[in-house]
């Protein structure tokens, strides 16, 4: 029997300071998907996006779905790819899992972004399917709330998967 995929860590990044984005470069085209996990809060609502290659046309889009246990909501964007309804909590920490699918091939790259907030009853779901439209393979990741004037704070944890198919 052939064995799983496996994770693989390629780095993390915790914040000693605040910070207007984290970045992740050099990405090697080692693995068949990537996964990218941040776990953190933020001093003025950071409404983060994620930018691959340094590309900071409009070569993106993403569909949002959002629920707080009373409404849901669905919004598409065109031009960028971030969860849109709203900001991080200074206080109640928010958990992004991104998961970004054929990184190093030549076709389009999707993702699949989720990010959950407990904020003690009162917390919200997001998950984004999003859509960078370029062939390139993706050599850096940044995840980035400058675009929105807001930064990362201390303490903020970042780690970069690699997912290597069996």
């Amino acid at each position: 029997m052939a064995a799983g995929p496996t994770y693989e860590p390629i780095a993390t990044q915790t914040l000693a300071s605040a910070a207007a984005s984290i970045t992740f470069s050099s990405i090697a085209a080692s693995w068949t998907d990537l996964r990218l996990v941040i776990t953190g809060t933020s001093a003025n609502s950071a409404l983060p996006l994620i930018q691959f290659n340094g590309d900071t046309a409009s070569n993106y889009s993403c569909t949002i779905l959002r629920g707080d246990g009373t409404t849901a909501s669905s919004v598409g964007i065109t031009t960028k790819i971030y969860d849109g309804t709203g900001g991080m909590s200074s206080t109640i920490p928010s958990f992004f899992d991104i998961n970004i699918f054929s990184y190093a091939g030549s076709t389009y790259k999707t993702l699949l972004w989720a990010k959950s907030e407990d904020q003690n009853g009162s917390g919200n779901t997001t998950k984004v399917v999003g859509l960078w439209r370029s062939t390139s393979a993706i050599t850096s990741i940044k995840f980035d709330a400058s675009w929105a004037g807001s930064t990362f704070a201390i303490g903020t944890t970042a780690t970069l998967y690699g997912i290597r198919a069996a």
